[in-house]
């Protein structure tokens, strides 16, 4: 049967301070008064009904994404005492799923992502469960087709298409994420995708690639899969998962995979935003007469261009003047400032904090 499983377990700590430990940025109302979380539930309804839809998640939000996502049952969902990368948000479904349904098939999406057309994203989810029915062994991963030379994500190099599967394709390799000029060649080349972090496969095929690739983690979820579901379950998880080794699907089996030729890239020509900066978070926001970003109640803007301005409180006024290309957020205890182009060293900023001021504001 066919399954899908949201992985919503990152802090987001570069859209800090609006996504904080309690309030993770899956569950920012980022597009019309929507979390994250919820357009990614809702993009697949169609594909998998609700009940079949999984999310796996911090055993800390396990509450609060029950409150957001009041259709899932509250058995799917999977909550890690411990972040321990995406090899083992992966596994522990595949491990949880495998148990319950020998059969089981499914996919695996993010909860950060914003993506149109929708109907796009659907009919390649419904693709990729084809091609996992006539390939039972292989990965099958998504292509975002690149629209531009982009520095900050990975690759995938596509090779020859599957015979009998129109838009797929043999992955060649991953590539890490490229310099301005390599980006640009990848682009040109048009065999080159968008790494998309997005996956359909067996449970017991992703299951065996971990026993081959990464044996400590598939060793300790299996582990946890046989006291599933008896009184011992949460004692053997808070003992087992945080020892698991910390590690990224990509470098524990997808890279290998690779070059044993059982990696399957589908082509996903869809507008995709990886909301994981606030550059990026302003691309789903209202954009004023002067390239302002803006998710603000109230807000007197002069001589401003080109900012991205958000409240968390609505009855606070924002106020600038002269002020251009700058990030600015305010929420009722923390307010954060800083320039565009320094919007990564906001993860930075937040270990400043951490340091001074424990998780007070965290």
């Amino acid at each position: 049967m066919e399954y899908a499983v949201i992985m919503a377990g990152g802090l987001g700590t570069r859209l800090w301070p609006l996504s904080r430990q309690g309030f993770p940025k899956q569950l920012l109302p980022v597009c019309k008064g929507k979390s994250l979380l919820q357009l990614s539930f809702e993009r697949l309804l169609s594909v998998v009904p609700a009940e079949r839809i999984y999310v796996c998640t911090a055993e800390a939000h396990r509450k609060v994404v029950g409150e957001n996502l009041p259709q899932l049952p509250a058995a799917n969902i999977l909550g890690e005492p411990q972040g321990r990368d995406t090899a083992n948000a992966v596994g522990f479904p595949a491990a949880i799923l495998h148990k319950r349904d020998p059969d089981a098939v499914f996919a695996v999406v993010t909860a950060d992502h914003v993506i149109e057309p929708i109907e796009t994203f659907q009919a390649c989810v419904r693709q990729a469960f084809n091609v996992t029915k006539e390939h039972p062994k292989c990965l099958v991963t998504f292509g975002i087709v690149p629209t531009f030379g982009h520095t900050g994500l990975g690759y995938i190099q596509r090779g020859e298409p599957m015979s009998d599967d129109h838009g797929a394709y043999q992955v060649l390799a991953f590539k890490e994420k490229p310099d301005k000029p390599t980006a640009d060649r990848y682009v040109e080349s048009g065999r080159f995708y968008w790494n998309s972090g997005m996956f359909v496969w067996r449970a017991d095929t992703v299951l065996e690639q971990l026993a081959a690739y990464l044996p400590q983690s598939y060793q300790g979820l299996t582990k946890i899969a046989e006291a599933w579901d008896t009184p011992q379950q949460q004692e053997v998880v808070s003992e087992i998962y945080p020892h698991l080794p910390k590690i990224s699907i990509d470098y524990a089996v997808m890279e290998p995979a690779a070059q044993q030729k059982s990696v399957v890239v589908v082509e996903m020509p869809i507008d995709w935003i990886d909301v994981g900066s606030y550059p990026a978070l302003a691309e789903t926001l209202s954009i004023d007469e002067h390239d302002n970003a803006v998710d603000c109640d109230r807000l007197i803007a002069m001589d401003a261009d080109g900012n991205i301005i958000v409240s968390r409180d609505p009855n606070h006024l924002v106020s600038v003047v002269g002020v251009s290309e700058m990030i600015i957020i305010h929420t009722p205890d923390v307010t954060m400032i800083c320039p565009k182009n320094d919007a990564q060293r906001v993860k930075e900023l937040v270990a400043k904090v951490r340091e001074k001021y424990g998780d007070q504001y965290l």
